[in-house]
């Protein structure tokens, strides 16, 4: 079957400054958790090849996935791997889709300063964000939040076009559906924001998200050991909720889009997504 060619791919601008050549635009949309990363590739390979630029936006994985299978993008972020059938839908419009691990990252869990709890299993997890879940104040944990005169757990969540939702059901609800009532935000940003002004929160997020107005317990695996979210944990695989971050492109990248993946996933390109907070996908010295 032959593959389409993306619709938006490789514009070509002719700049407007006197005899200028060429300029090749490419197009990056998805993951909202791995947004800033990729805005930060673009302005540095902006200084590199400074007739290549890259467009990036966020709006969530599902909406990156499904604009690179609609021939809109030329590379698609991602915080899940695409699913059986967005893999099928592009092939059946004749997009084979090339599947990039560009870094890792820990799903951290992210409390209000003043909250008290240093540590959480999954099951309580589940027990707070899973539809069967007991869990509603915070008594129910065992502990008193100050300024949460309430004692309710207000749960924040990501919209359910985003990534991280998908992975956060899958790693830790399990079966599960998400308990509704939950505040669910456009970004990961915008998680943090909430759970650092309100006392009775609880939500989750990348752990590049992570700011010093946040607490961040860590999760009990297994009735073991308590595993704190770092780029290390996320690494090693010790933290339960590490997940690896994905680009996703209509075939085999070529051209100027493959001379970006290659330096992605080169030794600039991954000590970038190092330096933002994020695990490296390959070994890299940064120095």
């Amino acid at each position: 079957m032959k593959r389409r060619t993306p619709l938006m791919s490789v514009i070509l601008l002719t700049l407007a400054c006197g005899g200028a050549g060429d300029r090749t635009v490419i197009q990056n949309r998805g993951s909202d958790t791995l947004v800033n990363v990729a805005q930060a590739w673009a302005e540095r390979y902006r200084e590199i090849a400074p007739n290549v630029a890259v467009a990036v936006s966020g709006g969530g994985s599902g909406t990156g996935i499904s604009s690179m299978i609609n021939g809109t993008i030329d590379i698609a972020n991602s915080s899940r791997a695409m699913r059986e059938s967005e893999i099928a839908s592009a092939r059946e419009g004749g997009t084979d889709p090339i599947e990039h691990i560009v870094g890792y990252d820990a799903l951290a869990i992210f409390l209000h300063p003043d909250n008290p709890l240093t540590e959480i299993t999954l099951g309580q997890l589940r027990g707070i964000f899973g539809e069967d879940g007991t869990l509603e104040s915070w008594s129910d944990v065992g502990v008193s939040v100050p300024g949460c005169q309430s004692d309710e757990i207000i749960r924040v969540s990501r919209q359910n076009n985003s990534g991280t939702y998908a992975y956060f059901r899958e790693a830790v609800l399990g079966e599960s559906e998400f308990k509704l009532g939950s505040r669910d935000m456009n970004g990961s940003s915008e998680v943090v924001e909430l759970v650092e002004q309100t006392p009775c929160a609880i939500g989750y997020s990348g752990l590049a998200y992570a700011t010093e107005h946040i607490a961040m317990p860590c999760v009990v695996v297994d009735g073991g050991a308590c595993v704190t979210a770092t780029v290390q944990t996320a690494v090693d695989g010790s933290y339960p909720i590490a997940r690896p971050l994905f680009m996703y492109t209509a075939g085999t990248p070529e051209g100027a889009v493959g001379a970006y993946m290659d330096w992605i996933l080169g030794p600039e390109g991954q000590c970038i997504i190092s330096d933002m907070g994020y695990a490296p996908a390959v070994e890299v010295d940064c120095g």
